[in-house]
C-alpha cells in the first residue's frame, strides 16, 4: 500500500522538478530576450519542454517502447489521428450547442468576420490545438499512463493519470514581474503562488471537468492497443473547437444557466462533467453488454 502510494507520487516529483528547473532557466531567458515574453509565460513553456524531455529517460527506465506507450505504425496512427480527430467533434459539438440555445454562448457582434478571417483563424487555432495535444498526449495517455498501469489496475491508474492532468492546468499565476524586477527567485515567487492557487474552490468546476476529460481520454487509450493517435486526435479537436468558441462567441455569466460552465474559459463546467461521464458509462455499458453477448453465444 506504501510503495503504492510512494508510486503515485513520483509523477508529482517529476512535476516539480521540471518546474524547478524552469524557474532556474526561464530567468535566464527572461534575461536574453530582454524581457520580450513574460516571466510566467517563459516558465510554463519551459516546464512543459523538461516534461516532454523526461519521457525518454523514462520510457528506458521502464522498459517502455513506442508501441507501448501508445505510437502506432505511421499509416495507423494518421488513420487514428483523422477518427479521432471526428470522435472529439462529435462529442463536444452538442454542448456547444446547448449552450448557445440557453443563451449561454452569444454571438458576438463587435467582429467582422470574412471568410477569409474566419479561415485563418480557424488554421491558425488547429495549429495550436494540435501543438497543445502533442504535447500533452504522450505525457498524459503516453508515458504516464503507461508507467502507473505497470503498478496499478487500469481504472486506477486512468483516474492517478487524469488527476495529473487536471492539476496542471491550474498550476499557474497571471501576476507580471516587469523586466526591471525580475530576480534569480522570481520564478519561485511565481511558484509559490501557483501553488496558493491550487487551493481556491473556484477552479473546482473546471477541475472536475478536466479530471472527466482525463478519464475519457484515459479509457479511450486503454480500450484501443496502440491508440495515441485516437487521444491526440480527440485532444486537438476539443481544443480547436474551445479556441474558435471563444473567436465567435462571448460567453454569458449573468445567464440563469452560467453555472453550467466555469470562467476558465467559458466552456469547460458542470456540462462537461456530466456530459463526458455518461458518455463514458454508456461506452463501458455497451462493451458489457457486448462482452456478455460473445460469452453466452460460446456456452
Amino acid at each position: 500500500m506504501l510503495k503504492g502510494m510512494v508510486y503515485a507520487l513520483i509523477p508529482l516529483w517529476v512535476l516539480l522538478c521540471a518546474i524547478v528547473f524552469a524557474c532556474i532557466v526561464g530567468y535566464f531567458i527572461m534575461l536574453g530576450i530582454d524581457g520580450e515574453l513574460p516571466l510566467r509565460k517563459i516558465i510554463s513553456k519551459s516546464t512543459q519542454f523538461f516534461l516532454v524531455l523526461s519521457i525518454f529517460p523514462a520510457m528506458r527506465y521502464l522498459g517502455i517502447g513506442c508501441l507501448e506507450l501508445g505510437f502506432a505504425q505511421r499509416r495507423l496512427f494518421f488513420s487514428q489521428l483523422a477518427k479521432g480527430f471526428c470522435l472529439g467533434f462529435v462529442t463536444l459539438m452538442p454542448v456547444f450547442i446547448l449552450l448557445t440555445l440557453l443563451g449561454v454562448n452569444a454571438v458576438d457582434q463587435t467582429q467582422t468576420w470574412t471568410w477569409a478571417l474566419l479561415l485563418k483563424k480557424a488554421l491558425l487555432n488547429l495549429l495550436m490545438a494540435l501543438v497543445i495535444s502533442w504535447i500533452e498526449e504522450p505525457i498524459f495517455r503516453g508515458i504516464l499512463l503507461a508507467g502507473l498501469a505497470k503498478k496499478f489496475r487500469v481504472g486506477i491508474a486512468i483516474l492517478i493519470s487524469a488527476f495529473y492532468y487536471a492539476l496542471l492546468h491550474f498550476l499557474e499565476t497571471k501576476t507580471h514581474i516587469p523586466l526591471e524586477q525580475v530576480t534569480f527567485w522570481s520564478g519561485f515567487e511565481l511558484l509559490g503562488e501557483a501553488l496558493k492557487n491550487l487551493w481556491s474552490v473556484e477552479i473546482l468546476p473546471a477541475f472536475f471537468a478536466l479530471l472527466m476529460v482525463g478519464i475519457f481520454l484515459g479509457v479511450l487509450r486503454t480500450r484501443i492497443p496502440a491508440s495515441l493517435g485516437w487521444c491526440i486526435g480527440c485532444h486537438s479537436c476539443w481544443v480547436w473547437l474551445i479556441k474558435m468558441n471563444k473567436n465567435l462567441f462571448n460567453t454569458d455569466f449573468s445567464s440563469d444557466y452560467a453555472y453550467l460552465v466555469s470562467r476558465y474559459d467559458g466552456v469547460i463546467g458542470p456540462l462537461v462533467s456530466c456530459w463526458l461521464l455518461f458518455v463514458v458509462l454508456a461506452y463501458l455499458m455497451v462493451v458489457k453488454i457486448r462482452f456478455q453477448t460473445i460469452a453466452d453465444s460460446h456456452n
